[in-house]
């Protein structure tokens, strides 16, 4: 009797075998400006925080971006190795560093321009060699207006990045995808203007928020307003160019549907 279960059990798994879908995993590597925030910082959010909200329950949205984390930093402290580990084919990693690798005088995290580059460069390669699809970034702009309301370009690593980007541009799209978050978020932050843009960064009033008891001027941190538009500057590009991440936006709320702008 139990040879009898046994064979028409094995039988059941050659007739309808089980297949198993592992779910598509979005890695974030990067800074402050991306990462997910303790309670005790709010309003200041990073902008991979909406962006995880984007999408269906097809992709899984892994944020290991860190306040303060260069890219040597991101590596030596272990954070690089979540990606190495768990990353595979068809995964997505987004790479976005350079507020804290340029930071000439905290030297706990500043990167020199070539091990910057070198970082950068392994990252990409190990990601490629997984079949994983990258997209590279420069970071987001800082809020600093000059007297003819410019925003002041104010990364000098931006450029590095640049020059990186291209060993890859005969590369499709879906394999590597280069975003300038840096032009990109200071041509729209300039557009608004400096008292406009000024609502999407950490700017508090003394007494108005409990974390902020003495208030806070921050032209580098978004609050929740700032990274959603941040986030959504992103989706755009992405958009643009029908890049694989989006095809795996959430279904729209059929209420929604009938609303508009």
């Amino acid at each position: 009797m139990a040879k009898l279960i046994l064979i028409l059990s094995m039988s059941f798994f050659v007739i309808f075998p089980l297949t198993v879908y592992a779910k598509l995993q979005l890695f974030m590597a990067g800074d402050s400006t991306m990462a997910i925030k303790d309670p005790k910082d709010y309003p200041e959010t990073g902008w991979g925080v909406p962006f995880a909200t984007f999408f269906s329950d097809n992709l899984e949205v892994i944020n290991l971006a860190k306040n303060g984390r260069s890219t040597r930093t991101f590596i030596e402290e272990g954070l690089w190795e979540n990606v190495q580990n768990q990353a595979k084919r068809k995964d997505f990693l987004i790479i976005q560093f350079g507020h804290n690798d340029e930071s000439v005088a905290k030297k706990d995290r500043f990167t020199t321009p070539q091990e910057y580059k070198t970082n950068l460069r392994n990252m990409v390669t190990f990601a490629l060699e997984r079949k994983m699809s990258v997209i590279l970034m420069t970071p987001v702009t800082r809020r600093y207006f000059d007297e003819a309301g410019a925003i002041k370009e104010t990364h000098a690593y931006s450029q590095y990045v640049r020059e990186l980007v291209e060993s890859y541009k005969n590369l499709d799209k879906s394999d590597f995808l280069f975003i300038d978050m840096d032009e990109i978020t200071r041509r729209y932050f300039q557009a608004q203007g400096e008292i406009p843009s000024q609502l999407r960064f950490m700017y508090i009033k003394p007494d108005t928020h409990p974390n902020y008891p003495y208030g806070v001027k921050d032209n580098t941190h978004f609050n929740e307003l700032g990274a959603r538009e941040v986030a959504q500057l992103v989706l755009t590009e992405l958009k643009t160019v029908r890049h694989p991440l989006s095809s795996l936006l959430r279904d729209v709320d059929p209420k929604h549907i009938k609303l508009s702008y």
